[in-house]
């Protein structure tokens, strides 16, 4: 079966087509600058990237473009699209509605749109890749998979906040988490990488990227994640802020005269490295600076370590223990130094970190020494293809 995944930005779009069969990716890609000039990066495994300017003003240009560049008869990964079999679609916020990925409908659709205000700047998004598709490949069963989804398996005594109960009631005001397609497949693939029981296992991915988060697996369900209402909370991350003290938004919104919405910008887009170093959101830049003394940068980087560890002991406390911690996405699989840092805090769980594997990248690797009482490990991640898989289980009723 054949699956195109799609993941729909406010002004972007990533695509992979995959042959679920052999879960080979036939061709990937993303658009960027929609609704201004446009940009089509396509890319047919075992040949180069080509790249196209050309008009986007919609998602529906965006996603055609993707359609023609896929059926090219020169450079395209199949003949037509009747060879795709399925559409998998990453969508963002589920709110309590979906626990798991589910079949494209018109009421599965509505349902959606009713978690729109939890997330704004994703969800429409991502129903607007969802009908063009709809429209330009008619007849095509097509999927959702939720980042949410993976989280609603949390007890209340890890989503509820300690706010008037009727706001959860009302207004659904709870930790939904985030990154949820990345924890499963993590999750998941650890557990069969380091020979684990599925059925007595505990895990703590930590997911550090642009977007951080972590999450307790007791079992393959999870138990409880960093992330919350919205993406903002948990760790500090590229540019959020992570977690504050709630009063710190009324202190600094009167000394700079905001309102929320330009307090929110704040906390959503230039705080987090970027705000703490003054010198960039990119881990590898940060790193770079400190090691040429820049004293900001070093903070920031300690920053982030420091809040890593301390939520991982966290979670060995609310699962009392923990079988393997597993590191993945852009800094988790290729920042040796962070995966090297954060453990250090980690010497009372018995771990130790073997250098030379650490250094490894673009692979499954266990990370910490044999003699280690934890299994520490990189586990690359791939939401596409947990996307795919997720899309063919509901397409063929397994």
């Amino acid at each position: 079966m054949n699956v195109l995944v799609i993941n729909c930005g406010s002004s972007s779009l990533k695509y992979q087509l995959i042959d679920s069969d052999s879960e080979q990716v036939l061709a990937k890609g993303l658009c960027e600058r929609i609704g201004l000039d446009g940009r089509l990066v396509y890319q047919k495994s075992g040949l180069d990237k080509e790249v196209t300017e050309a008009p986007m003003p919609t998602h529906k240009e965006a996603i055609q473009l993707v359609l023609d560049a896929l059926t090219n008869k020169e450079s395209g990964a199949i003949a037509s699209l009747d060879e795709v079999d399925a559409v998998g679609h990453r969508i963002v916020h589920g709110g309590e509605q979906f626990t798991a990925s589910a079949l494209i409908t018109e009421e599965m659709i509505k349902t959606v749109e009713e978690c729109n205000e939890l997330a704004p700047l994703h969800n429409p998004a991502n129903l607007i890749g969802i009908r063009v598709c709809t429209e330009l490949m008619p007849g095509v069963p097509q999927v959702g998979v939720f980042d949410t989804a993976f989280h609603q398996t949390m007890p209340a005594k890890a989503y509820l906040y300690g706010l008037p109960i009727d706001y959860y009631k009302n207004y659904k005001v709870r930790r939904y988490g985030f990154h949820g397609t990345s924890h499963s497949f993590v999750s998941k693939r650890a557990v069969e990488f380091l020979g684990l029981d599925k059925d007595n296992s505990k895990v703590i991915v930590c997911h550090l990227g642009n977007g951080s988060s972590i999450s307790a697996v007791v079992n393959g369900k999870c138990v409880d994640t960093t992330m919350g209402l919205t993406p903002l909370e948990g760790l500090v991350m590229g540019t959020r802020s992570g977690n504050i003290d709630p009063a710190i938004v009324e202190y600094v919104a009167k000394k700079e005269n905001l309102d929320i919405a330009g307090i929110m910008n704040v906390l959503n887009k230039k705080s987090g490295l970027q705000g703490l170093s003054g010198v960039s959101s990119d881990m590898r830049d940060l790193e770079a600076a400190a090691d040429g003394g820049n004293e900001n940068a070093r903070n920031a980087v300690d920053v982030l370590c420091y809040q890593i560890a301390k939520f991982v002991g966290g979670y060995v406390a609310a699962m009392n223990g923990v079988d393997a911690i597993a590191f993945t996405a852009g800094i988790g699989e290729n920042d040796l130094r962070v995966r090297k840092t954060v453990c250090s805090y980690l010497g009372y769980l018995g771990i130790a970190i073997d250098d030379e594997a650490n250094a490894r990248r673009g692979e499954d690797v266990v990370i910490s020494t044999a003699d280690s009482k934890v299994k520490v490990a990189v586990i690359p991640t791939n939401e596409e293809l947990a996307i795919c898989r997720d899309t063919v289980a509901i397409v063929s009723g397994k």
